[in-house]
This record gives C-alpha cells, structure tokens and sequence, in this order.
C-alpha cells in the first residue's frame, strides 16, 4: 500500500472507532470544546469590544486633546487612598486660552453642570440621571458629536446668553412621544425653560451614557447652574492631524503661562488625548483577556488527561484487534497512527464545536453591550492549532502503547 492508502485508511478505522464509542468520545470533544469556548468566546467578546472603543472613540476625533483638571491619587499609611485635586481650571483662563491660542486648531470651552438632571416637556420627564452640559459653538465639532436634526449652538446664542438647549437622543426619545418634532419645543431644565433647537445623533450603547445629555450655552451654564468649584474643559482639535503633538506642546506651554507656573513647577494640568480613554479602558480589559487564558488552558489540561485516559482504556479494549492487524502485516508505525489519528480527530472535532459556540457566545456578550460582531481570526487558528497540540500529546502515550503490544499475546488476549 502506498503512504496516502495507508494513511486514508487509518483515518477510516479512526472514525469507525469513534462511532463504536460514540458517547465517550462526544463527552470528550465536549470537555475540550468547553475549553475552546472559554477562551474563544471571552476573547472574542474582548476584542470586539476594544473595536468598538477604538470605533466610537475615532468619533469623538482621533486629533483632539483636552486640559483638564488634574486628579492625583494619594496614599496614606499604605492602605487608605484619596484623590486631590490641582487648582481647578476657571472660566477666565479657559476663555484665555481659547484668545491667545494662535494655532490652527478649534478650541472648545465645557463644563460638566450635574449628572442627575431632570428634562421635562409637559407630562413627561426623565430618570433624574441626565448629564448636563455648559458648552460653547464649537463643542459639537471637538467632542465628535453630530447634529441629527436642527442646528448647532451659534456665537449669538452664546453671547447673547440665550435659554437654547440640544439634547441627546435618549433624551428626546423619552419626553417627546409618538414621533413628535422637538424642535421649538419648550422644555424644563431645573427651574430653567430652554427651547429646543437640536438634536444630537445616537451615539450607542457602548458609550455609556452619552445619549442621556442635554447641552446647554456656557454662558447661561455658568449664570444659571454656577457652583463655588466648577472647573472647565479645553478641547483642541488641530486643523491638520498630523500637527497633533506640536499642537499639545503648544496648548501645554500656553497654560502653564496663564496658570502663572514657572519652569521648575510640575504641571498642575492635565494634557488628555481623545484615545486616552479608550487606551486606559482596553488595558484594563486586558486583565480578564488573561484570566480567561487561564481557564481555558487549565480546561484544555483536563480535557488532554481526559482524552489520554480514554484512548488508554481503548488500547486496552482493542488489544485482539491489535493482534490481528499485525498479525495481517501492520507495521507497529502504522498502529500508532492509527490511534494518534483517533486522537487527533477528536480533538478537533471538539476545537471546531468550541470555537463556533465561543465565537456565538462572544459576539452575543459583544452584542449586549453595544460592539459589533466579530470573528478573532487569530484565536481561531490559535484554538485549532492548541486542539491538534491536545491530541498529539493526549494521544502519543497510548499510541506508543498499542504500538508495542505482542502479536501473539494480544491475540490471546480476551
């Protein structure tokens, strides 16, 4: 027989041993397809997040940066933290800021007012978990926002400190019902009636709550809505993405000025990139990333000790077989592939069930959480590649073992 014949016939004999102890060999594709699934479908669940945070956060504008101000974490006596904050940034040297800065960029003004707002429009109101917003005209273009229908803040509306507000969708969506147009419509904002004059388009579910917002003109924000520490935040968008870095250098020796800070003073600011955010919150996913390598790799170790005990007490069973096939002529190499066939079979079979249910499993996960669906081609191929590493070891031992059985003992064997 030529070297394919004895190979498809090995094959053949692989498969019809599995189907003669189908139920021991599904209970072990299910052990190591656990395995593939826990880590396939975590994976899975984690990468498409991190798409979706890198999606949503290249909305925001992949060239803006902001000055905020700065938090640092203290601790004290090694167990106790609190956070303390830089002087806060005030209305003055933000618009300041925004005067001096002479480089080809957009400068946005914004101050966070409360996030428990109620909006209000006739009967309807909504949850006391609204984020309200004082911005300036050129919020919407900075922070990545979009207009859906009606129009942005204009210069008037800021100077004139006019009672104007956008609000988010969800917001919309809650106190305006059956489709009914909110432009020019009046609503309730704390004791504050503003007028409706936009809409902003839906930004998802895996941006938190972005959609629960409502803006409002800076200058009505901080007549209105003032509290004794408000601080402000300072959004630049570069003109040119490309001049992002020299932007940040410029916009940071600029505020050291206006905070009167000399050369040797550590910066009392912080310098915010648009990716930050999403940087810091894929590093912290990477963590489970690790654990769920974990469990997989300890589930796929049972699932070899499984495999290999199984495919011992099938050498043992087929001991006559073994005897008559080298009594017909196999070579002992060809009896050892035929049961590293066998193991390798099944544990593919159990890598394909396990990376298809984690691949559905993840991107459900993915799905509920606002990403998109995803296939983590690389954790694919690493599953199949780790399935067939599961059978070669799990199932070496007991090919080597029916290898050197003895013809003529096996064939007395019962």
């Amino acid at each position: 027989m030529t070297q394919g014949a004895i190979i498809r016939e090995n094959v053949r004999i692989s498969l019809q041993s599995i189907r003669t102890n189908l139920l021991r060999a599904i209970l072990t594709m299910l052990i190591i397809s656990f395995g593939i699934m826990a880590l396939v479908g975590i994976l899975t669940a984690i990468e498409s997040i991190k798409n979706s945070l890198n999606s949503q956060f290249s909305l925001m504008g992949a060239n803006t940066f902001a000055l905020i101000q700065k938090e640092t974490d203290v601790h004290r006596q090694g167990f106790h933290s609190r956070i303390i904050n830089s002087p806060r940034i005030t209305y003055e040297q933000a618009r300041e800021f925004k005067k001096n800065f002479n480089f080809p960029a957009l400068v946005a003004l914004s101050t966070q007012l409360t996030g428990t707002a109620t909006i209000k429009y006739k009967s309807e109101k909504t949850n006391p978990n609204i984020n309200a917003w004082g911005v300036d005209e050129n919020d919407v273009y900075t922070s990545g926002k979009i207009i859906d229908i009606g129009r942005n803040f204009s210069e008037d509306d800021i100077k004139m400190n006019k009672h104007v507000a956008l609000l988010g969708s969800e917001v919309a969506k809650k106190i305006f019902k059956n489709n009914e147009n909110p432009l020019d419509k009046v609503v309730s904002i704390g004791d504050g009636k503003y007028k409706v004059i936009g809409v902003l388009k839906e930004k998802g579910a895996s941006m938190g709550g972005w959609d629960r917002v409502v803006l409002l003109p800076i200058s009505n924000a901080r007549q209105y809505y003032s509290t004794p520490n408000q601080t402000f935040r300072v959004n630049i968008m570069p003109l040119n993405p490309e001049n992002l870095d020299i932007a940040i250098s410029e916009a940071e020796g600029l505020f050291r000025t206006i905070r009167k800070l000399k050369v040797k003073d550590e910066t009392d600011f912080t310098v915010e990139a648009s990716n930050s955010l999403a940087e810091m919150l894929i590093k912290s996913i990477q963590k489970v990333t690790i654990a769920a390598t974990i469990i997989g790799v300890i589930t796929l170790f049972g699932a070899a000790i499984g495999l290999m005990n199984i495919m011992l007490v099938s050498v043992t069973e087929r001991t006559s077989e073994i005897g008559i096939r080298k009594a017909l002529g196999a070579k002992p190499k060809t009896i050892k592939q035929q049961f590293l066939y066998e193991a390798i079979i099944i544990g593919q079979f159990g890598g394909f069930l396990g990376i298809v249910l984690g691949i559905l499993i993840g991107n459900l996960v993915s799905l509920m959480m606002g990403g998109h669906f995803f296939i983590p081609w690389l954790w694919v191929l690493s599953g199949i590649t780790l399935c067939f590493i599961v059978g070669v070891v799990a199932g070496y031992v007991p090919a080597m073992k029916a290898a050197k059985v003895d013809p003529i003992i096996s064939l007395r064997y019962e």
